[in-house]
């Protein structure tokens, strides 16, 4: 269907050129800020997800060749956690702009650590820890599998006990 070369301009003063609306424009300058809120949300909740990441591990000291717990117990609480998370944002808050940016993205993206599992288990591939490296490796994927599954079913189970407008609410 073909647009016309000339259109009403609504004012009364005849026909002025047909202008197609730009779909490569970026929006409103509101926009541009609103995201910057989001990078900023993102930000600081990546720094507090870090700080609390180094604060672990310091907590939990690995000996050269022995299971990384501390990351693995970090990672696979970072499971649990976002797997809860993301059921009380998606299923039972009302929406929030900067809940799942901070709390998700932000602080458990901080928390958790892909790139210092890698670094592990080369580490421990490197020292010839091949069973340690084994075990770490299956151990951490089944347990944070298992981890986001029990979040998401605990925090089902928890929404379907809270008490929502001044009444129980019945699964």
């Amino acid at each position: 269907m073909r647009t016309p070369d000339r259109v009403d301009d609504g004012q009364g003063g005849g026909l002025a050129p047909h202008r197609a609306p730009d779909i490569f424009r970026t929006g409103p300058a509101h926009r541009v800020h609103r995201q910057w809120r989001v990078l900023t949300a993102i930000a600081v909740g990546g720094g507090f997800g870090s700080v609390s990441r180094y604060l672990a591990g310091r907590a939990v000291p690995t000996s050269a060749g022995g299971f990384p717990w501390a990351t693995f117990f970090i990672n696979v609480s970072g499971c649990l956690a976002l797997g809860a998370l993301m059921v009380f944002v998606l299923e039972v808050w009302p929406p929030r702009r900067y809940v799942r940016p901070f709390w998700g993205i932000g602080f458990l993206g901080g928390f958790t650590t892909f790139s210092t599992y890698t670094a592990e288990l080369r580490e421990l591939l490197d020292r010839g820890a091949w069973v340690v490296a084994g075990g770490y490796a299956v151990g951490s994927l089944v347990a944070g599998l298992s981890a986001v599954w029990l979040g998401v079913v605990g925090a089902r189970f928890l929404a379907s006990r809270t008490v929502r407008r001044g009444r129980r609410d019945e699964p």
